[in-house]
């Protein structure tokens, strides 16, 4: 069984759209905060488009009404949880100091010597 990802299924489409919600734009739906645009994809404060409602959940990926900027880091956290949950949640990972930006994976590999 094949898995298509369908916010690029009309590419053209989901181009169009990102770049105008990051011309739209300049603060963060779910935490508040100013999104830095010019830093590179990957980063936790990079910029993402999230859906209002998910893909996952029957949401349009090309409908701007449906789409507003997002931190990577924001929108990793509210997955397809709705808004109100992720503005909780981070919240609660602000209140505590606590960040999931660094998980063991991210981390260099050590080995204990030459292989």
């Amino acid at each position: 069984m094949v898995r298509r990802n369908n916010r690029r299924t009309n590419g053209w489409r989901r181009d169009q759209v990102t770049a105008r919600v990051k011309a739209a734009y300049d603060t963060c739906h779910l935490c508040g905060r100013p999104v830095d645009k010019s830093l590179p994809a990957g980063l936790p404060g990079s910029p993402e488009v999230d859906e209002l409602v998910p893909v996952s959940r029957g949401g349009s990926a090309t409908d701007f009404s449906n789409c507003c900027l997002a931190h990577r880091w924001c929108n990793r956290i509210r997955s397809n949880h709705t808004v109100d949950w992720a503005r909780e949640r981070i919240r609660q990972l602000q209140r505590t100091g606590r960040s999931e930006d660094i998980r063991a994976t991210s981390l260099p590999l050590e080995t204990s010597g030459d292989w």
